[in-house]
């Protein structure tokens, strides 16, 4: 009888071990899943898994080249798609804390430093802007003159700007598929020359909740200038 019971016993922690050594696989597996996960995949499947992303947040370091000098900033950005955004600058130190907030309807723009903010209702959702990701995914999309290719380890996601804007004639994405990883994007004008040089130092992808960017009700605030 003792001995039944003793078999019993180990029985049962050996059924406890296995259940836990399941669910630790199945979380862990999980987690290898989520977020910019292009390893051991074909160029066109990272193709489709880049102009598949629904929300985004990523540290970069920006360059802004015009005729006179270069700017350069530090920047988190946040994104849910089709159009929830929010932008906060790190650097340089005179702009430090400036916050730019996109519901999908309304502006809200606030100084941290000074605590002002702005809010403008019903403001037009502006596409292309050349700093986020998500803009260059949707000049990918609906583009006739796009192509892919591989460059020094890279791979190369470029379109070709059908807009009438008179300087910037192209968009590079670059991915790294050794690193598994969104590098840096480019924009150029005709002549190849940079314009913006985007560096991602870090970047997680569909890993972000409309709630997690909107910390603000901003359609119950009354449009207010301070």
């Amino acid at each position: 009888m003792k001995n039944k019971k003793i078999i019993s016993l180990i029985l049962f922690s050996i059924l406890i071990i296995l259940i836990i050594i399941y669910f630790f696989y199945k979380n862990t597996n999980k987690n290898l899943n989520i977020g910019n996960n292009l390893s051991n995949k074909t160029n066109q499947e990272i193709e489709e898994y880049i102009l598949n992303i629904s929300s985004y947040e990523a540290d970069i370091e920006v360059e802004v080249q015009s005729n006179k000098n270069i700017n350069k900033y530090k920047i988190k950005q946040t994104y849910i798609s089709p159009n929830i955004e929010k932008q906060i600058v790190e650097e340089p130190s005179n702009i430090k804390g400036l916050e730019t907030v996109y519901d999908g309807t309304n502006l809200k723009i606030t100084n941290t430093k000074l605590n002002l903010s702005t809010v403008y209702e019903n403001y037009p959702y502006i596409s292309d802007n050349f700093l986020w990701l998500n803009s260059f995914i949707q000049d990918y999309k609906i583009s006739k003159n796009k192509k892919m290719y591989e460059e020094q380890n890279q791979l190369v996601m470029e379109v070709t700007l059908e807009s009438n804007n008179p300087y910037a004639s192209s968009k590079k994405l670059y991915i790294n598929k050794d690193e598994n990883k969104i590098t840096k994007l480019v924009v150029q004008d005709k002549n190849q020359k940079n314009l913006v040089y985007i560096l991602y130092n870090e970047i997680k992808i569909n890993s972000l909740e409309e709630g997690e960017v909107l910390a603000f009700k901003i359609k119950e605030i009354s449009a207010k200038q301070y």
